[in-house]
């Protein structure tokens, strides 16, 4: 399970984006998302709990302002938790909602407005809560180690119900769990969309459209970056799709795709057929060699995995670098 913590100062704008779809999404984004992933982009909140308030978007907001009046040095009353579980994982909207109370409590706002929902647009469940910092009674809840006592709750959530342990900030853990896997879903997500993205397209004029249909943003230069829908930017050489790569594998695609147009001349039973089932042995011309169909759909194959590339560089060791480069400071 992994979970998430952050206070602010704008009750409205937590409150649209847990209790709305995404904004930044068109209706056929939303579409193409659903069927491209089997989830729900549209209608994908749903709410479990509404904790001492209830009503809409600006009925909720209107009362957590008068509370928040309470307090009148409060600068950032609002509080937003997020926990998610690992993949593969579920649990019923009753378990969710039991977790969204443990959570409350545990950061002491069960007794606060708070609202707890459901979200159904990734492959992981996942809730949100949106509490006021500001109880009835004017106090205020504390956010003082906020990631720690998140981690903490997180590894007692796994083990009452039986989850995944995940892997949490590392300086919050003992010494024997900091080896846990870590799950870094968003870029496992992009991983797969640019692969299955490239598996069907022969240009790059057509990868960047199709992108930009499942909402994200491609930035080209010297490299290839991309911005996903909650305007994170990774590296294409990140997630091991750099920019060559993805030429590369286009380049193959087109040389295939012109094999497959000449097999249809010649009679071919279909067209045009997948890249790994193409078995004519013609030979195709690429950079003063010669190379089969198959040769080239086996390539095509081993380039599309969603693997780290060659160019790919672990940051932890840049980090670990940096510090043995690091000279102690002489005594005085």
């Amino acid at each position: 399970m992994i979970g998430h913590v952050s206070i602010g100062k704008s009750f409205y704008h937590l409150i649209r984006y847990v209790l709305e779809d995404k904004k930044e999404l068109s209706e056929q984004q939303k579409k193409l998302l659903s069927e491209a992933h089997n989830l729900q982009h549209t209608g994908r909140a749903e709410v479990l709990e509404y904790n001492k308030c209830f009503g809409d978007i600006k009925e909720l907001t209107e009362q957590f302002r008068d509370v928040q009046k309470l307090s009148r040095r409060i600068e950032k009353p609002v509080l937003h938790l997020s926990l998610r579980l690992a993949p593969g994982e579920q649990l019923s909207r009753a378990q969710f909602a039991e977790i969204g109370r443990a959570c409350a409590e545990e950061f002491g706002v069960a007794d606060n407005q708070y609202i707890c929902v459901l979200h159904k647009d990734t492959k992981e469940p996942h809730i949100h809560i949106a509490a006021n910092r500001v109880g009835f009674d004017g106090k205020v809840a504390s956010d003082s180690n906020s990631y720690k006592r998140m981690a903490s709750l997180c590894r007692r959530l796994e083990k009452q119900y039986g989850l995944q342990e995940v892997l949490s900030p590392k300086k919050f853990l003992p010494a024997a769990e900091r080896n846990l896997p870590r799950n870094d879903k968003r870029k496992e997500k992009m991983r797969e969309d640019i692969s299955n993205i490239l598996n069907r397209v022969t240009g790059y004029p057509a990868f960047e459209k199709q992108m930009k249909d499942l909402g994200y943003q491609l930035i080209k230069g010297r490299g290839i970056s991309f911005i996903d829908d909650k305007k994170v930017k990774v590296k294409g050489s990140e997630i091991g799709f750099s920019l060559a790569k993805i030429e590369r594998i286009l380049s193959i695609r087109q040389q295939l795709e012109t094999a497959a147009k000449k097999q249809m001349s010649l009679g071919s039973a279909s067209y045009p057929p997948k890249a790994a089932m193409i078995q004519n042995e013609q030979p195709i011309q690429r950079d003063n060699t010669v190379t089969s169909v198959p040769a080239l759909s086996g390539l095509l194959e081993e380039l599309l995995k969603p693997e780290y590339g060659a160019d790919y560089i672990n940051p932890e060791l840049l980090r670990e670098a940096g510090r043995k480069k690091k000279k102690p400071k002489l005594k005085p």
